[in-house]
C-alpha cells in the first residue's frame, strides 16, 4: 500500500481538527493542503516510526508550529476576525492547552500520542487539558439552539449544554421549527443534526438561520467524512455520532472561542 493510500482515510479527520483549531474551514483546509504538499515534496521525511495517522498529524503540527497563526500575524485587529478574536483570548488560554484538549477530546488521541504530537510529556498533556477545561468554565455563557429530531440524543445534548452553564433557548426537530425558534430567540450558538424528522436538512436550517444571524454552528452527524472533503463550503465544527461528553464540551468551547460575542471582558 502506498503512503497516499495509508493516509487517505485519515484526511477528513485531520480537516476536522485543523478547522476546529483555526476556527475556519478556509484556514484549516489550507494547513491540511500545506501538510500534504510537504509530504509529497519529501516523502522520505514522513515519520515512519509511528502509525500513519500519528505521522500525518505530526507533519501537520510541524507546519502549524511554524505558521504563527496563533500570533495573529497579518490578521485584522477587529473582533469580527476569528484570528483577532483568538488573539484577544490568548492571555487566558495558551495555544498548547487548546491543542491538547482538541487532540484528546475531539480526535481521541491518548495523552502519550498527544504528547508526541505537540512535544510534551503525557503528564504535561493532562495539565494542559485541565488548563483548557478551567478556561472553559470561565467562558462567557451563550444561548444555545439545539436542532435534533432524536429525543434521547436531544436530551443528552441539552444536559451537556446546561451542565456547562449555557442556556438552551429551544430544541427544534424540523427546518421550519428551527428557523422559527431562532427568530423568536436569537441564539449565540447552534448545535445541529444533519437529518431531521420531516426529512428536511439541518444544513438547510442552518443556512436559513445564518442568512439572518451571525452565529457559530456545530454540526452533529454519524457520517462526518461526508462533510470533510475540503471540496466545497463545509462546517468548521463537527461532532461525530455517537459522541462523548468531552467531545461536545471541547467543540462548544472552541466554537465560542472564535465568536466575538463571547470574548470575556477584562
Amino acid at each position: 500500500m502506498s503512503l497516499g493510500q495509508e493516509l487517505a482515510p485519515h484526511l477528513p479527520f485531520l480537516r476536522r481538527y485543523a478547522r476546529a483549531l483555526t476556527g475556519s474551514q478556509t484556514h484549516g483546509d489550507a494547513f491540511v493542503r500545506a501538510t500534504l504538499e510537504a509530504i509529497v515534496a519529501a516523502p522520505d521525511s514522513f515519520p515512519r516510526e509511528v502509525e500513519p495517522r500519528l505521522g500525518l498529524y505530526k507533519t501537520f503540527h510541524a507546519i502549524w508550529s511554524t505558521a504563527n497563526i496563533e500570533e495573529g500575524h497579518g490578521g485584522d485587529n477587529g473582533l469580527g476576525n476569528p484570528e483577532a478574536i483568538a488573539q484577544a483570548r490568548l492571555s487566558r488560554i495558551t495555544p498548547l492547552s487548546r491543542q491538547a484538549l482538541l487532540l484528546t477530546a475531539l480526535e481521541g488521541f491518548s495523552a502519550a500520542d498527544a504528547g508526541y504530537l505537540i512535544g510534551a510529556e503525557p503528564n504535561e498533556i493532562d495539565n494542559l487539558v485541565q488548563e483548557a477545561l478551567g478556561e472553559i468554565e470561565r467562558q462567557t455563557l451563550a444561548d444555545v439552539l439545539i436542532i435534533e429530531d432524536e429525543p434521547i440524543i436531544a436530551m443528552d445534548i441539552e444536559t451537556i449544554v446546561r451542565d456547562l452553564g449555557h442556556n438552551v433557548t429551544g430544541v427544534a426537530v424540523t427546518r421550519d421549527e428551527a428557523v422559527a425558534q431562532a427568530r423568536a430567540h436569537p441564539p449565540g450558538l447552534v448545535l445541529a443534526d444533519i437529518q431531521l424528522a420531516d426529512d428536511s436538512s439541518g444544513i438547510d436550517a442552518v443556512r436559513d438561520i445564518l442568512a439572518e444571524f451571525s452565529v457559530p454552528v456545530i454540526f452533529i452527524t454519524a457520517f462526518p467524512e461526508r462533510l470533510l472533503t475540503g471540496t466545497r463550503p463545509e462546517p468548521t465544527f463537527l461532532i461525530t455520532k455517537p459522541f462523548q461528553r468531552a467531545t461536545v464540551k471541547a467543540a462548544i468551547a472552541q466554537a465560542l472561542f472564535f465568536d466575538a460575542a463571547t470574548v470575556p471582558a477584562g
